[in-house]
């Protein structure tokens, strides 16, 4: 029987775009209290390697103090507006309608909402009233490549399904005005708010794929959880929003434990790791891309397009492995039999890996 397959990927961002230098000056600013101390702390809006990000509000908004309530409700108003938009995006690619829908598996973890979110799109977009829905929360960065693992458990359950993943994230509403921290200046210079799409078909459907890129076969998948990393990533529940937790430790972690566990994935499925021509990472940060091409022995160009998507879009947690698959569809560097791995990190600590083949 054949693997599920990846038939489309679309992506999209919120209308507002913001250059890196313009939310430096906004947070020097807004954390004047510790750059009196330190000015050189403002350097890590150079180092990061990003040129611009979208938000879904105004700086100025972010930076008025807003309570966890306010927040949300801006969080589901955008996520159903961008949610809605991406969705059509991939319908178009895949060449479907809202009523071929059978699955939808949807991702985020910066704002709560019930009815989730996905029901919220279902109703805006027409899915039938049998559409089947799973809401994950709380995977952060991982989500995207969570998110195409769980399309294929599903389309194999039922290789007839056209299993619909939305991977979004509206990072900018978890800015907390109150916390001046060193760690809150960090993430005001990596994260950003966007969305993804993927359309993930069974075994048995006829549908070509779309937009003129290649389908992805997907071979396999693995998740990995390490022991005693709770602390590494992840958030804080405050009267305000969410406090962002991430470790300084995460490239030492990448250098690491990445390699061995991925390729122990791989040859559980006869494969090493330089049979893979494609490494399709989550650009979490310039630190963090230039682990992944240490531990894992990549040159420059192997990475070229996250680095790309991290300076276009800064980090959109969840969605952004799949902005940079999107990039590989669209220059062609997947050509036919070659393998790929989609793959990105989140809370836990933990990996995603999604084993992928061009046909």
């Amino acid at each position: 029987m054949r693997d599920p397959r990846i038939i489309a990927v679309a992506t999209a961002t919120p209308p507002l775009a913001y250059r890196q230098s313009d939310i430096r000056a906004f947070a020097g600013r807004h954390f004047d209290a510790i750059l009196r101390e330190d000015r050189r702390l403002l350097d890590v809006f150079d180092h990061a390697e990003i040129g611009t990000r979208y938000l879904c509000v105004p700086l100025e908004w972010l930076g008025e103090k807003r309570g966890l309530a306010e927040k949300n409700e801006r969080y589901i108003e955008h996520a159903v507006e961008l949610g809605s938009e991406v969705t059509r995006q991939v319908l178009d690619r895949a060449g479907m309608s809202a009523s071929d829908v059978d699955h939808v598996v949807f991702i985020s973890s910066t704002g709560i909402a019930t009815p989730s979110v996905d029901a919220l799109i279902a109703n805006r977009m027409g899915f039938r009233t049998d559409t089947r829905r799973t809401p994950v929360w709380g995977l952060g960065c991982a989500g995207g490549a969570a998110g195409l693992s769980r399309a294929r458990d599903f389309a194999l359950a039922d290789p007839r399904a056209h299993v619909l993943v939305v991977a979004l994230e509206l990072c900018s509403l978890t800015f907390l005005s109150s916390d001046i921290s060193t760690r809150n200046l960090i993430a005001t210079s990596l994260f950003a708010d966007g969305a993804a799409a993927a359309v993930v078909a069974g075994a048995q459907s006829r549908r070509p794929g779309g937009n003129g890129h290649a389908t992805l076969s997907m071979r396999a998948s693995q998740s990995t959880l390490w022991k005693d990393t709770l602390d590494v990533m992840g958030w804080e529940v405050e009267d305000d929003g969410l406090r962002v937790v991430f470790s300084r430790s995460i490239p030492s972690i990448v250098l690491e434990h990445v390699r061995p566990s991925l390729e122990s994935f791989l040859a559980s499925h006869q494969l090493a790791l330089g049979d893979v021509r494609h490494i399709v990472a989550h650009p979490g940060g310039a630190k963090v891309l230039h682990a992944y091409s240490q531990g894992l022995g990549l040159d420059t160009a192997a990475l070229s397009h996250a680095r790309d998507i991290l300076y276009r879009f800064g980090n959109m947690s969840s969605p952004s492995c799949l902005f940079v698959l999107e990039r590989f569809l669209e220059a062609g560097d997947i050509a036919a039999g070659e393998h790929a791995v989609v793959m990105a990190l989140g809370p836990g600590f933990s990996a995603e890996y999604v084993l992928v083949r061009a046909e």
